[in-house]
This record gives C-alpha cells, sequence and structure tokens, in this order.
C-alpha cells in the first residue's frame, strides 16, 4: 500500500492495500481503512475507528480523538465512518462515550466542510452536508439529505430530519422538521417546505406541494400543534411524506421548530 516515509502507522493499525496514507499523517492502533480511502496529508486517526472505502480526508482533519464531554473518563469508545465520504480541512470528529452508547458514527456519501465539528455519539445519516464551521454537540441525530448552511450550531441531543435544509448562522436548539427549509432570520423559523432541494432529488410534484400545504397550517395559521396536525390529516392529501412529518413531529422529546 503506498504509505508515504514521513506517516507514522502503528503495526496495529489494519489498512486495505489499496488505501493510501499521505505525508505526515498519524495513524494509532486499532484504526482500520478500507479500500480506495485516501488520508492525504497531516491527518491524524485515532482508533478503536472503522473507516470505509473511497473515503477522502483532506489535510489537518482529525478522526476519533477522545471526547469533550467532561463526564468522560477514558472509557473504550469507537468512531464509525462508512463509504464515500468527503471530509475536509480541519474538521474534528470526536468519539463516542458511555452516555451515548459509546459510538460516534458517520454514513456514506457525506460532504463535512472545512472546519466542521462532530461531537461525541453524534449519528449522521448518508447524502448530508456540513457547511464550513458548522458545530454539532453531542448526541444530536443528523438524518439522511440534511444539509446545514455554513455556520449553524445544534444544541446537543437535536434532531434535524431528512431533506432538511438548515440556512447559515442558525442556532438550533430544537429537533428540525424534515423536508423542511428553516432559518434563524433573526428568530429561528420554518419557512416552508425545502421544495428546491426536493426537486431536485427527484420527488413528485403532488408531494411536495402536500408538504407546502402541511407546512402553512404548522406555522401560518395560528393553530397550536396539535391543531395543525388535525387539519393536516383533515385537509392535506395522504402521502408517506406527509406521514414522516407528522410522526417526527409526534416523536421529537425537545418540541420542534415553528
Amino acid at each position: 500500500m503506498p504509505i508515504h516515509p514521513t506517516a507514522i502507522v502503528d503495526p496495529l493499525a489494519r489498512i486495505a492495500e489499496s488505501a493510501e496514507i499521505g505525508p505526515f499523517c498519524i495513524v494509532n492502533a486499532e484504526v482500520e481503512i478500507g479500500s480506495r480511502t485516501r488520508l492525504m496529508a497531516h491527518n491524524y486517526l485515532e482508533g478503536p475507528a472503522t473507516i470505509g472505502e473511497d473515503n477522502i480526508f483532506f489535510p489537518y482533519s482529525t478522526v476519533g480523538v477522545a471526547s469533550q464531554d467532561l463526564k468522560y473518563k477514558g472509557e473504550r469508545a469507537e468512531t464509525h465512518i462508512g463509504d464515500r465520504n468527503r471530509i475536509r480541512e480541519f474538521v474534528t470528529i470526536h468519539r463516542g462515550t458511555r452516555g451515548g452508547g459509546l459510538v460516534t458514527s458517520i454514513g456514506g456519501d457525506n460532504l463535512l466542510m472545512t472546519y466542521s465539528h462532530v461531537a461525541h455519539d453524534v449519528r449522521i445519516g448518508n447524502h448530508v452536508i456540513l457547511g464550513n464551521s458548522v458545530g454539532l454537540a453531542g448526541h444530536v441525530i443528523i438524518e439522511d439529505w440534511a444539509d446545514l448552511s455554513p455556520f449553524s450550531g445544534v444544541h446537543q441531543f437535536c434532531r434535524i430530519g431528512r431533506h432538511a435544509f438548515i440556512g447559515p448562522y442558525s442556532v438550533v436548539k430544537q429537533d428540525v422538521l424534515p423536508y423542511s427549509l428553516t432559518s434563524h432570520k433573526p428568530e429561528l423559523a420554518v419557512f416552508g417546505a425545502n421544495a428546491v432541494g426536493l426537486e431536485r432529488r427527484g420527488f413528485d410534484k403532488a408531494a411536495i406541494e402536500a408538504l407546502q400545504t402541511a407546512f402553512r397550517l404548522l406555522t401560518r395559521s395560528q393553530l397550536n400543534t396539535s391543531q395543525a396536525i388535525e387539519r393536516i390529516g383533515a385537509e392535506v392529501t395522504a402521502c408517506a411524506e406527509v406521514d414522516e412529518l407528522i410522526e417526527f413531529i409526534r416523536a421529537s422529546g425537545r418540541g420542534v421548530v415553528k
């Protein structure tokens, strides 16, 4: 396998033959790196960590380092990263803690832009974008296809629903609805369905229109959440996306942004 002579790789690391370890990288014990994954330069990886195939780590990113949670006492915890992720410069990814299941996990096909931070016990799905300097506190869940714009921050234990788009400089303290366009201007609020993103991903026009109607009832009708859900059930054409939206609201432990 191509390992630059300036790299330091622990003999207990498991690295696929087709992976590439660039200049001045440090790969510690119990790190597993899959086929064709590339560490460009100055990357630091600490185990236990499992990294899949076809990932690329740009310079100065760190993976699997100890949590900043003051409750963390050095217990064995892991980091799992899937396939085809792009981890840009100065990204930090921390391993799990006992209080969150001992695992931080990132799925596949994600883009983590420069200076973004993934704290302990975060779970990121697939096709997620974290913009520059996005900060995820501990125990955050980011579901598939969510897009978080630069300089946004997400409070611990919050959940970001599928296909949600969060505008720049947003401070997220509650769960963000799936399919929503949510932004902090200056107060965090929902501005309807994420119609442009859903159209680009091939969602049916009728489903998008149903979501728009549901969001109008949730955010513009002066109804409380329970009343809005009743109106949605009575007035909005049933579809899987609206059902998912309602189930997300009912399952929320922190309340949702409206």
